[in-house]
Formats: C-alpha cells, structure tokens, sequence
C-alpha cells in the first residue's frame, strides 16, 4: 500500500515540477512549489502513514541511523525519471520526512545563467572555487554544471566526495569517481586526504562543514589540485570570514596567508521566485586577484564588497547588482529582491530612483561604493 502511495505521490512531485515533498503526521503531503509550501488534497497523514512510506524507501542502515540518533540522509532514484535527496528524522516521536527532487537532466552554465568567469576558473591548474548560499539555494545544480562541463571538455580525473551521491556522472572526457559519505568513506576530511593518493586533477568537496575538512580542502588546493566546496554562508566578504572564524585564534593568521595563496573564486548564489513561475538565480562573483588575496591576508576583508564592485571587468558582480538587473528585466518581483538583499535599505532605494527614471550612472555607483 505505502509503495503504491509513495510512487503516486513521487510522481506528483516529477508532474508538478516540485522542489521537495514533505511528509508529517498530522497533515497531508505538502510540495514546495517555486519556493511556496502547498498542501495536497490528500487525506492527514497518521503515525503508521509515515512509517509505512519511509519504510517504503529507505535502506536498512538508514532505518537503523533513524532508531539510533534520530536521523539519517539517502539519495535514491525514481525510475529514470528523477533523482532524491531524502532526509528521514523523528519529531515529537512520530516519523517525518523531506525529499528533494534532483533533476535527472545536468543543466549547463547558459541555463543556470552562471557569471561567464566560472568556466574560465574551472580550467585553472589548480585553487579552491567555493559555491556559496543558504540550503536550497541550487549549489549542488551549480556545482554538477561545473563538474560536466570539466567531465566534458578534459581528460581529467574527478573525484566528487557527497553527503549524499545526487547528481550521477558518466565518464565522458574524464573520468569520474564518486564517494559517499557513510557508504564508501566515512568522512568528508578522510576522503580528501584518501583522494591525494589517488592521482585526481579535480576533487569537489560536498560540504565543508568542519575545521578538519576546510584545512584539508586548503591543503589540496594548495599542492596543485582544483578543489570545489560549499558552505552555507551568503556573499564573498562573509565566506571569507566564516572559514578563517572556523579555527582557533592561534591558527588564524596563518590560515589568512594559506587561504590567501589557495582560493581563486566564490560564487554566491540564491533563488528568487520568477514571474510567471519557476525560479530564477541571483549570483555573487568574486574573483581572487592579488589585490584581494592582500585584503584576506592582512584582515581586510570588510573590503571585499568594494573590490568586487571595481572588479565589474574581470566578471565580478555583486549579488545586490545582479538583483537588481533581474528586477528591471522583469523577471522577478520587488519585494522577493529586497527580501535577500545583502544591503536592503541601499537596493530599496536604488530601486526607488530607478522606479522614478533615474538609474544611476557610473560615477554614482562608484561614489555609492567608496562610501561603503
């Protein structure tokens, strides 16, 4: 019975082009849909519901993490028709669950609308790229783009190390090995040092979570591999700041100058609700110069928004700048940029002068940014 459900309510989420299904006790199914939660017309879900449809889906160990620390992560596919992230946990005793669908088909740079710069970076010898932004913010989409788009056009080996497996890569060009944690290796920092030894040219980084996995993730950039991460953290200049604020005082100023010497690139990204439906994404683009690697190793990195506004021909944007752009395309609403704005008092009144005719010039803007 849970199968049957479980396979007409997945194909809900295919049809109906749903970011994730959630599953409580105490209410029916409910989709995100374009960042919006919607109920189904379906009947409340009781205590033995969700047992039954997690069961229906999740594997053995995973059944047992759940039983044992209250949670546990899988990916598994529907057919050949979509991909899932499955988060399984307990709440207030009873069985939840939250699936995120992974489309089966790799989007490219053009689709995502990615800033040009990043195929350039992905062709460098060796650094750390890192794709930034809240949970579902479309990182790992990004993230499997720059992974085809290597697996396509070099003879390169990559290792992807995920928590879990979403996006699956063929060899193609390259070739293309993929751990996952719990599964294959049992952490994120043992994984990468494992993949040191194991002659690879790429090494993307799921989530760099932890002291150990970020020193380990610099360390590989730093002996001649290309090395991509993610962090939760929005904008350039907070990224920065939230690897170094990782490890202990002592440790800092060295990790500042290693930092410095290892990162190339930082794309943030978020989605925002496009008008008419779907989703559109935003992009943060900083590209690390020597000037920039001067500013994180002398601590100056509340410089890093200026830098990144004078850096417009290298291919940096900022992602107040790239919302704004999508705002007077018309592509999104104002009220959606404003809510992710990193300075929303400064877009609401750029905004504002431009909703009255008045976009602002060159020399405005540069004035706007000297006086941040």
């Amino acid at each position: 019975m849970a199968t049957i459900l479980i396979d007409k309510l997945l194909q809900t989420v295919v049809s109906r082009k749903a970011s994730d299904l959630h599953i409580a006790v105490g209410q029916p199914p409910v989709l995100r849909l374009d960042g919006r939660l919607v109920r189904l017309e379906t009947k409340v879900l009781e205590p033995e519901d969700t047992v039954a449809l997690m069961k229906s889906i999740s594997p053995e160990r995973c059944q047992q993490e759940l039983q044992e620390v209250g949670g546990s992560d899988f990916g598994f596919s529907f057919g050949d028709q979509a991909r899932f992230r499955v988060s399984i946990f307990k709440q207030r005793g009873y069985v939840g669950m939250v699936l995120r669908q992974i489309p089966i088909k790799l989007l490219n740079f053009k689709d995502l609308g990615t800033p040009q710069v990043l195929s350039d970076l992905c062709i460098r010898p060796r650094g750390l790229i890192l794709v930034t932004g809240p949970t579902g913010s479309g990182k790992t989409t990004t993230l499997a783009a720059v992974i085809d788009y290597i697996n396509a056009n070099f003879d390169h080996h990559i290792i992807t190390i995920e928590d879990p497996i979403e996006f699956y890569h063929q060899h193609k060009k390259g070739t293309v090995n993929q751990r996952e944690i719990g599964v294959d290796v049992p952490t994120f920092a043992e994984a990468i040092r494992r993949a040191l030894r194991q002659d690879p040219d790429v090494i993307l980084v799921g989530e760099m979570r932890d002291l150990e996995t970020i020193e380990a993730a610099i360390t590989a950039a730093e002996t001649g591999h290309i090395v991509f991460g993610t962090l939760h953290t929005t904008g350039a200049q907070g990224t920065v700041n939230r690897i170094i604020d990782v490890f202990p005082t002592n440790q800092q100023e060295q990790i500042r100058t290693q930092l410095s010497t290892a990162i190339i690139g930082i794309l943030s990204q978020t989605l925002l609700p496009k008008i008419g439906g779907g989703r559109v994404a935003a992009y943060e683009m900083l590209v690390v110069t020597s000037a920039i690697a001067n500013l994180i190793r002398e601590n100056k990195t509340f410089r890093i928004t200026s830098a990144i506004q004078t850096g417009h021909r290298l291919g940096m944007q900022l992602l107040d700048d790239h919302m704004f752009q999508l705002w007077r395309d018309g592509l999104v609403e104002k009220r959606d940029i404003l809510l992710k704005a990193n300075l929303p008092d400064d877009l609401a009144a750029r905004v504002a002068r431009a909703e009255r005719g008045l976009f602002e010039d060159e020399s405005e803007s540069r004035q706007r940014t000297e006086r941040e």
